[in-house]
């Protein structure tokens, strides 16, 4: 079987090699909005558009997990995930201040996944902190990363990576803890 990074390498110039990757990974992604959005349609919207992001910053993918293109899938995924959530309360924000009124509410994600982020965010290093922000919040690129934190490329992948890993175990032993 063909490797991930492999794929994803082809997938620069070969849309079908992308649509591998898609079938390797769209029932999981979507398994994964399902879970945080509780609505299907929600979900299906959600992995689309992860996959469309994806589709978009493919040339950014560099292989950090052994050939594994899942954490950078699940990555966007949480992006598209959390943007959604901000824009939703954005737009119901804007409607309350107009005085209008929607018929059938869309579906919304389920926000409790966000429980503890700030926490968890507060508990990390500065350095892990500031590379998450500049990475994941300002969507900069690492050499950009690197630059404003002073360091290498290779440091401030480490920095994310070890940040979002951290992330990852303290906000996944909140929910078990549920």
């Amino acid at each position: 079987m063909t490797s991930d990074a492999v794929l994803m390498a082809r997938a620069r110039g070969d849309a079908g090699a992308f649509r591998e990757l898609y079938d390797r990974y769209s029932d999981r992604v979507l398994a994964y909005h399902l879970r945080r959005s509780r609505d299907e349609e929600a979900a299906h919207e959600l992995t689309a558009e992860t996959f469309a992001q994806a589709w978009l910053v493919r040339a950014r993918f560099r292989d950090e997990c052994d050939g594994s293109a899942g954490p950078w899938l699940f990555g966007i995924a949480r992006n598209v995930l959390l943007q959604s959530v901000r824009r939703r309360q954005l737009e119901h924000a804007a409607r309350e201040r107009l005085g209008m009124q929607v018929a059938t509410p869309a579906p919304a994600p389920d926000e409790t996944w966000l429980d503890g982020l700030d926490e968890a965010l507060d508990a990390l290093p500065p350095s892990q902190r500031e590379a998450i922000r500049l990475r994941v919040v300002d969507d900069l690129a690492y050499d950009e990363v690197a630059a404003s934190l002073g360091t290498t490329p290779a440091a401030a992948r480490v920095r994310v990576h070890r940040g979002l890993a951290a992330l990852r175990t303290r906000l996944s032993s909140k929910q078990e803890a549920r």
